[in-house]
């Protein structure tokens, strides 16, 4: 395959792909990648300890009905999470059996329809991060693409075209076996509870190969603007084009909206946004941060779910000693900072009071007296010093020690 990738495929397209997906070797660098996400069983309530226990014979059984093509399908489980922003997110759940053979169909897949995805797209692709997307971002913002459309597509993976879908891997797979197992995981019937139904659109979200179909129906966007000129950033569904002029964004929005109300999307009529983000007031949201007026901030939704996280890891009846609870917040604020830290420094400042407001509650409770250690007296009691000889990680120390080190480099 990686020969063929190199020299180019007869017609471009690949006509024999389904003895690649049912190889042996395949499937077993695919579980060995489901093993290692692990995950939820599926509605067969086999989990991923119970089909180690029997891997051999379960990869065996996978590879003998791909070959007949045979293999049954299974419902995915729906459960919901709940979102940040309030509400829940609706997450599809298939069986130990089917991730394998997603992500047997992903391995084989990807390298096709990676040789030709923009390089603008970032999501969910080998190599790439929203660190890289951010970076490309900045870049573009200095370099004075400063007017943005920050467009949000409605329901992304619930409204995504069956037909659409499959006429755009067509383009580059010719092989009906594979085709046909796609289209069933596309009408995978999903139960609810004791309801159950066949979606006739969309992608399920967290079905593992999901994430590849969704950038290949968004490919022939970026293609376009790619060709019109535009300085487009996405990850995903969460994208932005950066232009010079209002007008040049203005006649981006349009090729935008004309190209979802020809595949089906819908462009959220409140969250689609166009404005010079050096000006106050119109700034943008792009992969978690909030760029505006020069500087990049928090955005909103995930300084809240941070919030949220530390208040569950810091509740004044947990029971557990100071020591232990700092042991159990400082990795994820260290991962949270390792994300954030080209963030503005007040919002570090501002994150450090909170956490050591906190644990002075917590504190406060093991003396039995009620309250939120937010008093003066509790300041002079637990003064940051305290906090910092339990080896409670700091975010706004992080960022300094960060801005030294980046200053010495230059």
């Amino acid at each position: 395959m990686l020969a063929a990738l190199e020299n180019g495929v007869k017609g471009g397209k690949w006509f024999s792909l389904m003895d690649k997906v049912y190889a042996p070797c395949t499937l077993e660098a695919a579980w060995k990648r489901v093993a290692r996400n692990k995950g939820a069983a599926g509605v067969d309530r086999i989990s991923v300890e119970r089909f180690a226990g029997r891997a051999e014979r379960y990869l065996d059984e996978i590879s003998q009905a791909l070959c007949r093509e045979d293999f049954a399908v299974s419902p995915v489980r729906r459960v919901y999470i709940s979102k940040g922003g309030g509400g829940e997110r609706p997450l599809g759940i298939p069986t130990v059996k089917d991730r394998v053979v997603q992500t047997a169909l992903k391995l084989v897949l990807e390298p096709i329809f990676e040789q030709e995805f923009a390089d603008e797209s970032y999501g969910f692709r080998p190599g790439r991060s929203a660190k890289d997307a951010l970076r490309r971002v900045d870049g573009l913002l200095k370099a004075g693409y400063t007017w943005v459309v920050d467009a949000d597509l409605q329901q992304y993976f619930d409204t995504i075209d069956h037909e659409r879908l499959m006429q755009e891997v067509e383009r580059k797979v010719s092989d009906g076996s594979v085709l046909t197992l796609i289209r069933r995981y596309l009408k995978q019937e999903v139960l609810s509870g004791m309801e159950g139904w066949t979606p006739i659109k969309g992608t399920p979200q967290g079905a593992v190969l999901s994430p590849l179909l969704a950038n290949i129906y968004l490919h022939p966007m970026d293609k376009r603007l790619r060709q019109l000129g535009y300085e487009m950033v996405r990850y995903a569904d969460d994208f932005v084009v950066l232009c010079r002029s209002e007008a040049e964004a203005q006649a981006a929005l349009e090729v935008i909206r004309s190209h979802c109300d020809a595949c089906g999307l819908t462009l959220h009529p409140v969250k689609t946004k166009l404005g010079n983000c050096l000006v106050p007031g119109q700034g943008f949201d792009f992969l978690g941060y909030h760029f505006e007026a020069g500087r990049r901030w928090i955005r909103k939704k995930s300084r809240s779910s941070m919030r949220e996280r530390i208040r569950a890891k810091t509740k004044r009846t947990c029971g557990r000693s100071l020591n232990q609870v700092i042991e159990e917040l400082n990795p994820m604020l260290r991962g949270w900072f390792a994300y954030f830290k080209h963030a503005n420094a007040h919002e570090f400042r501002t994150m450090d009071s909170f956490v050591r407001r906190r644990l002075r509650a917590v504190l406060r409770k093991q003396q039995k007296r009620p309250g939120h250690g937010a008093t003066w007296r509790d300041h002079r009691q637990w003064p940051n010093a305290f906090f910092a000889e339990h080896g409670l990680f700091t975010c706004l120390q992080a960022y300094t020690l960060a801005s030294q080190s980046r200053c010495g480099h230059t």
